[in-house]
């Protein structure tokens, strides 16, 4: 009955604060979905409710043990989330980020409604599957919301229009900006020749080079897409937040993006 009039005496400020926690688990939830760090969450979340318990139930010396745990375990924190703290600070601070927020894109006022990306996934997967047939190496990397402007200073800044023989003529093997990768931003080729950071996964497997590691590194660290054609067999990968998206056709392929780039 306690709780239960606890519940009933409840202001809006409580609420607002219940929302707004259920909303930052929700998005971290969201955005060490389908890694290792889920896991490890999972862990620290059934930890703090041990602790709860014990405190709760006023079992001194084992509060006090947890209880040191805790007041050191956000350095530990810390260096296990690393690469994920990085990425939820990398989207909160980029400068894209307001493209696609609702609110932000009010304060917009020289802008009559919120800009939205129009890559066309089409030709890029047309070009994509042109060069799988001829066995020709490429990477493209598709930005979101996540401003991939630190990587454009690592190769050639550029600003053309996207289509399908462009993205053919980029990665023909006697072309001087074959090299590398390119990163596409609202249907622009911003930049060629760009050097991604490598992924230090070791469940990669061993017939994956470095292309494909590359796109595995740059969607760990950003939200940011990755479509890869293998010099060696030709085959083409679509690589979402570090992780290898299985699509049946092109079809699919095409509706997966266009779905991610919304």
């Amino acid at each position: 009955m306690e709780i239960l009039k606890e519940l009933l005496d409840l202001s809006v400020l409580d609420i607002i604060d219940i929302v707004l926690v259920a909303l930052l688990l929700y998005y971290v939830y969201k955005l060490i979905r389908g890694t290792v760090a889920i896991n490890i969450f999972i862990g620290i979340v059934i930890f703090y409710l041990f602790f709860l318990l014990v405190d709760t139930l006023e079992m001194r010396m084992l509060s006090k043990i947890l209880g040191g745990f805790m007041s050191v375990g956000i350095i530990a924190l810390i260096v296990v989330f690393q690469p994920e703290i990085r990425k939820f600070l990398l989207m909160i601070g980029s400068t894209n980020f307001g493209k696609k927020s609702a609110i932000l894109g009010r304060f917009q006022f020289l802008t009559s409604s919120v800009r939205k990306n129009n890559t066309n996934a089409n030709d890029i997967v047309k070009a994509a599957t042109k060069m799988a047939s001829t066995k020709t190496g490429a990477i493209m990397i598709l930005e979101r919301n996540n401003n991939l402007d630190f990587l454009v200073e690592t190769g050639d800044q550029m600003n053309i229009e996207l289509t399908q023989p462009i993205l053919e003529s980029i990665f023909f093997k006697n072309s001087p900006l074959h090299d590398g990768a390119i990163i596409i931003s609202n249907n622009i080729i911003k930049a060629t020749r760009i050097i991604l950071p490598v992924s230090n996964q070791k469940d990669i497997p061993a017939h994956f080079g470095l292309r494909h590691r590359a796109a595995i590194g740059i969607t760990e660290k950003t939200d940011a897409l990755a479509i890869v054609v293998s010099e060696e067999s030709g085959q083409i990968s679509y690589i979402n937040n570090g992780a290898f998206i299985i699509y049946k056709n092109t079809q699919e392929l095409i509706e997966k993006l266009e779905a991610e780039l919304v």
